[in-house]
């Protein structure tokens, strides 16, 4: 069923201190890791969302357990017994990361397999994957264009590759090296500017060796361990966003991860002219976190984002969007094609709906020039993606008439307390069927 949103501009400041939901990639790799190794992990702080739910699923189609256990998750992994062929096709739902880690696994099991999703995954590229899987020596059959669903014939004698990826992606680097812990050899991965890192960072905690690269030496066993499951910095940044843009706004963001290669976004805020306080600067579970204190801006200024960013903020390009739309001048992003090909075309999908809102922008293959001014009421589409949704929520508290969105039922995808949380600060959402 769909579900329209609608924004109402912000009357009155937001205001409050808050802990975002927990880390969408981290969760993912978290409930992957644990699963495959021996022995208990406690997992605190882990989102639970339409996309982790599909992973914790999948996982415990494979054999593994998870039970809830004083507000921690804790995972009863496969260890040496194996992971089990499931019963079924494995639902990934909407989510990418799920699919291109856990193909990475499966290449190299004792047993064939079949991973599927919902209309949006399954028109997603996975040629990208399936490339360097079939070089480690799997068979992986797809619909055409090397779409899902994905049919994976196992192969335990997989063996190492040295791939040189040529995308930054963390979802294709993190698919070659889990093949790698099942294959014969060491496998590395290079890819043309550094992805987000968590799959390296995480793997040691679970008593993974890994080396330059990254790199993996096949036949390496996961032991149990425990982690702590930062915020979101993907989900945190609607928040600091509305907290810039809504007049005498003023938000403190507790536990947000600051993991150099996904904080991109707000080294732009600064670079806008945003006032952004990093405050406590702490490690828990192997990641960087910090308390965000964000308050209204009302000089944010356009910036030519630096190309070398964009893999560190990939997944916060959307909602920079609608910062960009309340600040003097031009914004110019560029070589942010990647953003072509996830839950939907979010190039196109913010431009329409920006447009649609009255904001002047010129789109490009690879992304956007956007002058801020005065946006106004519209209805938009969500065209299936969380992301975007939120992004037209945010720009839609600061706009005339505030906004509509259809589709607002995708942003369960990662952040389903997002309406609670921006209502506890203050804002007004309304949704109807």
């Amino acid at each position: 069923m769909s579900l329209r949103l609608h924004v109402t501009p912000a009357a009155t400041p937001l205001n409050g201190t808050l802990r975002p939901p927990g880390d969408k990639s981290i969760s993912h790799r978290a409930l992957i890791f644990s699963g495959l190794a021996a022995g208990e992990s406690r997992i605190e702080g882990l989102l639970v969302s339409g996309d982790t739910t599909a992973t914790r699923n999948a996982m415990e189609q494979l054999g593994a357990r998870y039970r809830e256990e004083g507000g921690a998750l804790v995972a009863t992994g496969i260890g040496e017994a194996g992971l089990q062929a499931p019963e079924g096709v494995l639902d990934m739902g909407n989510s990418g990361t799920a699919m291109r880690l856990l193909a990475g696994v499966l290449a190299a099991q004792p047993f064939d397999s079949v991973l599927s999703g919902d209309a949006s995954l399954n028109s997603r590229p996975m040629g990208r994957i399936i490339k360097p899987l079939e070089l480690m020596g799997a068979k992986v059959a797809a619909d055409e264009g090397g779409r899902a669903p994905l049919r994976i014939q196992g192969n335990p004698k997989l063996r190492g590759i040295d791939y040189a990826s040529p995308v930054s992606s963390a979802q294709v680097k993190s698919c070659v090296l889990l093949a790698g812990l099942f294959a014969e050899g060491v496998s590395r991965v290079s890819e043309p500017r550094l992805s987000r890192d968590h799959t390296e960072r995480m793997l040691p905690h679970f008593g993974v060796a890994v080396g330059e690269g990254p790199s993996i030496e096949g036949g390496q066993a996961l032991r149990a361990a425990d982690v702590i499951v930062p915020a979101d910095p993907s989900s945190a940044a609607f928040l600091a966003t509305a907290a810039l843009v809504v007049p005498g706004s003023e938000v403190v963001l507790r536990g947000v991860g600051l993991n150099p290669t996904r904080d991109a976004f707000y080294r732009v805020v600064e670079l806008m002219g945003g006032d952004l306080e990093i405050l406590d600067r702490r490690t828990e579970g192997g990641e960087p976190v910090g308390d965000l204190r964000l308050r209204y801006s009302p000089d944010l200024r356009g910036v030519d984002v630096p190309p070398e960013w964009i893999p560190a903020m990939i997944d916060e390009v959307p909602i920079l969007l609608a910062l960009a739309a309340r600040a003097r001048g031009v914004t110019r992003i560029r070589e942010a094609e990647e953003l072509r090909v996830k839950e939907s075309d979010r190039i196109a999908v913010m431009a329409r709906g920006l447009a649609a809102m009255g904001i002047d922008l010129t789109e490009y293959p690879d992304g956007i020039d956007l002058t801020g001014g005065p946006s106004r009421f519209a209805r938009v589409a969500s065209s299936h993606d969380h992301r975007c949704a939120m992004s037209f929520a945010v720009l839609g508290l600061v706009s005339e008439g505030g906004v509509e969105i259809e589709g607002a039922e995708y942003i369960d995808t990662s952040y389903p307390g997002f309406r609670a949380d921006l209502a506890g600060l203050g804002a007004r959402l309304e949704a109807a069927a």
